[in-house]
């Protein structure tokens, strides 16, 4: 499978999702040992699963559209 040689166009609103979920992760990552973050872990977390399922959909509703 050719999984990592296939391309996509991607706009730059496109991209919004993965940095959303790459910030949160390194913001939750960043402050695991900092108590001024302890009380914001759920709501990165919840950005986190939300923008992981946002980036992913996007992408394979992009793939999908490519074979077309």
């Amino acid at each position: 499978m050719n999984f990592f040689k296939i391309k996509t166009s991607w706009s730059n609103a496109e991209f919004i999702s993965i940095k959303l979920c790459m910030a949160s992760i390194y913001i939750l990552v960043g402050s695991y040992f900092h108590d001024f973050f302890k009380d914001y872990y759920m709501p990165l977390l919840l950005l986190f699963a939300i923008t992981v399922i946002w980036f992913v959909f996007s992408w394979l509703k992009k793939m999908k559209a490519s074979k077309q």
